[in-house]
């Protein structure tokens, strides 16, 4: 990952044209067809100022497009809607050049009014958007987010396909920030006219559109003829089946009726796919900059307390949960996965020592234990994993009682502040990009500490806040000092014990027979679980 935070910091010297990094069309991919995913759950939203789960995330990024993307299956930073881009000397003025001719799906024209209404629009108070914290570097993002202002200072229309975006601070992450979802270019109209049902009305620039959506039946993507990359997407739409177990789907793929799982291989059948050579050549495996955790809101009682927070994280075996998911991960020590740069190596972390944990709860006055919920999305393998959970605080003395929810909903509970703990499975983090900042502001920091943001712990630590912003006052991503920055981040976060990190896991999926295109872009890092602009059907 180094290399590749390496080849970005290059990327900010100058002017960089648009196919300085680009995808080579696949010469084997056939036009045409419809593929049909399934999941479990319905999809919340389809707003990309709103919606963060992993679930709509590749469906968002289908819909929509940004200034900033990357190049399919990687992390590689490319041009999106801009053309092309120049970065100040000292990183703080962005100066990005539109392409000309792109539109919407109503057929209008995107411009640069367009990228300064998205950015305003995301980090206004009013959205709660859970990603309005990213944008923070931006000149003017303190006024908006307080209400003293109704639009970004920092953000100025130069031409119709030329904006500026001023800085207020260096920020090493600024390009990556310009390709997430809540980065993605919308029409004011289409917001205008559904308002908060604009996330089921969607109204993008990308390379596909919704045709239909069936509550808690399905979602039906068709192509879009209009898309400005020349030659994708490959095929005609993609049908989204939802209210589908996972054992169900895997049997409809293994009879030809379901393209790609989309909740992945159910761990109870893992072994059997694993075990027969025809299905386990369908198995697509990839790395993932993951990290599963527990989190503690520090805003309850007796989560309030440190030793309590300690006597969690002490009691908690890793291992034998990693055995649940078929030893598909490793115990983890910290929020950063290994492969990240900032991780600290050598930290061992809290070790697993039920003595020791009801020690610390004695500390805190609590030798007889207490009662606490843990909320947990209830697709398997997490119901197995929050049971394994509540017997290891048993033995300590702390009744868990066990909330199994829908995705959105253990999502809206936590953004609310109401779950003392959640099992994060399912909807645990993987980067966005791969900086260690990732890990920190929208999880772990003050900003995404807010109604409705990811940080379920509730945890806010001004000076450690302060840290981070340091940390990313860089124009280098990959200096050495930045790095160490963070590790230091993280071992102050740990001190604190608003987490449980509990393991880092690989990514197991599936395709059909008739799947085309890289294994990668069925892992994508960055699209995830799939790059559906990409990939195609053989038959």
């Amino acid at each position: 990952m180094k290399a590749l935070l390496t080849s970005t910091a290059i990327l900010l010297a100058s002017a960089i044209p648009a196919l300085a990094q680009d995808y080579t069309p696949d010469p084997n991919a056939t036009p045409g067809g419809m593929i049909t995913v399934t999941y479990k759950d319905d999809v919340a939203t389809l707003d990309p100022a709103i919606g963060y789960d992993w679930q709509n995330w590749s469906m968002i990024k289908s819909l929509f497009d940004g200034l900033m993307d990357y190049v399919p299956g990687t992390t590689e930073l490319r041009p999106g809607l801009a053309e092309s881009y120049e970065v100040s000397e000292d990183g703080t003025v962005f100066t990005f050049k539109l392409r000309e001719g792109v539109k919407f799906h109503n057929g209008r024209e995107m411009t640069a009014e367009d990228v300064k209404y998205s950015l305003d629009r995301v980090t206004t108070p009013e959205t709660q958007s859970p990603g309005a914290g990213f944008f923070a570097s931006i000149a003017g993002f303190d006024e908006i987010s307080s209400g003293e202002a109704d639009t970004l200072s920092g953000v100025e229309v130069v031409d119709p396909l030329t904006v500026k975006i001023t800085l207020s601070r260096p920020d090493a992450t600024f390009l990556h920030v310009m390709a997430l979802n809540f980065a993605s270019v919308v029409p004011k109209e289409a917001v205008d006219e559904y308002g908060t049902d604009f996330g089921k009305h969607p109204v993008g620039t990308g390379a596909f559109s919704l045709s239909e959506w069936t509550i808690g039946q399905r979602l039906v993507f068709e192509k879009n003829a209009d898309y400005w990359r020349d030659g994708v997407p490959y095929l005609d739409g993609v049908t989204f089946e939802v209210g589908q177990e996972p054992i169900v789907a895997l049997l409809r793929l293994q009879q030809g009726e379901v393209d790609v799982p989309g909740d992945g291989i159910p761990p109870a059948k893992f072994q059997e796919v694993m075990g027969d050579p025809a299905q386990a050549e369908r198995v697509v495996e990839g790395g993932q900059l993951h990290t599963g955790y527990i989190t503690l809101n520090v805003g309850m009682e007796p989560l309030d307390k440190l030793e309590v927070r300690e006597a969690i994280n002490m009691a908690i075996n890793k291992e034998r949960i990693t055995q649940i998911i078929n030893g598909r991960a490793v115990p983890a020590t910290q929020p950063l996965p290994p492969s990240m740069p900032g991780y600290t190596e050598g930290y061992e972390g809290y070790a697993f020592d039920a003595e020791a944990a009801k020690a610390k709860l004695a500390e805190a006055g609590l030798e007889d234990g207490f009662s606490t919920e843990l909320y947990v999305m209830n697709t398997d393998p997490n119901p197995r994993i929050a049971q394994a959970i509540q017997q290891d605080l048993k033995a300590i003395g702390v009744d868990v009682e066990i909330r199994s929810l829908a995705q959105a909903n253990v999502i809206e509970a936590g953004g609310a502040g109401e779950a003392p703990m959640i099992w994060s499975g399912g909807m645990a983090w993987i980067a966005d990009f791969p900086d260690p900042s990732n890990f920190y502001g929208p999880i772990l920091g003050c900003a995404g500490a807010g109604e409705g943001g990811w940080n379920w712990s509730k945890f806010c630590d001004e000076s450690i806040d302060a840290m981070a912003t340091e940390a990313d006052s860089f124009t280098d991503p990959s200096a050495p000092e930045r790095l160490e920055m963070w590790s230091d981040v993280y071992m102050k976060v740990m001190e604190e014990a608003p987490w449980v990190p509990v393991f880092n896991e690989q990514r197991y999926t599936m395709k059909s027979e008739r799947m085309g295109g890289d294994d990668a872009l069925y892992v994508d890092p960055v699209s995830i679980p799939v790059n559906y602009d990409y990939v195609y059907v053989t038959e």
